[in-house]
């Protein structure tokens, strides 16, 4: 089915945007799960060339034969998607992460996402959020600030890692809106995601090969942790989110991003026996007030 037939016949099924956002934040939330298993012997930046890489050559012969024929233009445009919602966003973190700025910081930049997005897509696409969509975000924004509380503290990495981080998730946020405002045709999202993810790989290998090499550490922990990555964090979220943003208001689409932090602390407390307080819970129901206030307006 073309994107034009999904889109026209989405708003008659009142259960297709819960069942998406439900997969999103679970699949978008999952990352954390492969990145706990691969990192144990890994570098993050290696981490993040084989998950591409990988992701991207077994997308390859599906894009090559499925779907209509890629134009020089269409590849050039998703490679620049590559470069700021790949290689930028998730090597911006990375980065970050290396130059000892504190995951908890970096998780709550990150997942702060729908925010910039809620504040671009007036200007780039003209979706005006109401004062209720406002209020909404806002609330979002102090449940997500509740569940990363006990796990937020400051470092001692430079200044300009701190900024790093702020900046790769503006950058995420721009490609997003960029990308709902486009006016060419889409691709298939499986061709969009071959070549973003080959892009991303191919820039990664670079800073792969400056902190090493880019062979792959042979344990289980790195094997399971990048088979994750790929089907879920890469396949399953880039996918969705992509789908959703072909069908929805971008702002609407980003704001169950805002669960992300707790369904990554049940996660935790799934796989790996951490803790769950009642904070969490608490910061879980005020974000969940704020998605259906933005969702409603």
């Amino acid at each position: 089915m073309t994107d034009q037939a999904i889109a026209r016949s989405a708003p008659h099924h009142r259960f297709l945007w819960p069942v998406l956002a439900t997969l999103l934040v679970i699949s978008w939330s999952s990352g954390f799960v492969g990145i706990r298993y691969a990192s144990e012997g890994a570098s993050v930046m290696l981490v993040l060339f084989w998950r591409t890489l990988l992701s991207g050559f077994i997308l390859l012969p599906f894009a090559l034969t499925m779907g209509p024929r890629m134009s020089l233009r269409g590849v050039l445009g998703e490679m620049l998607f590559g470069v700021m919602s790949v290689f930028l966003y998730l090597g911006g973190f990375a980065l970050a992460i290396e130059q000892r700025v504190p995951t908890g910081l970096v998780a709550l930049i990150s997942d702060l996402l729908p925010l910039a997005i809620a504040c671009l897509s007036q200007p780039l696409l003209g979706e005006r959020l109401t004062h209720r969509q406002w209020l909404g975000t806002a609330i979002a924004v102090a449940g997500v600030l509740l569940v990363s509380l006990e796990s937020l503290s400051f470092g001692e990495a430079p200044f300009w890692a701190y900024g790093l981080t702020v900046g790769s998730m503006v950058v995420f946020a721009l490609a997003s809106v960029l990308y709902r405002r486009r006016r060419t045709k889409h691709m298939p999202v499986h061709q969009s995601l071959c070549i973003q993810t080959l892009t991303g790989s191919a820039l990664f290998s670079l800073g792969a090969l400056l902190q090493g090499n880019v062979a792959p550490p042979m344990t289980a922990e790195f094997v399971i942790g990048i088979a994750w990555l790929v089907l879920f964090a890469t396949f399953a979220a880039y996918s969705i989110y992509y789908t959703s943003l072909r069908l929805f208001p971008v702002a609407q689409v980003s704001a169950v991003i805002y669960l992300s932090p707790p369904i990554t602390m049940v996660w935790a407390w799934a796989l790996f026996s951490e803790p769950l307080t009642a904070t969490m819970f608490i910061g879980l129901a005020v974000t969940m007030v704020g998605i259906w206030m933005t969702a409603r307006g």
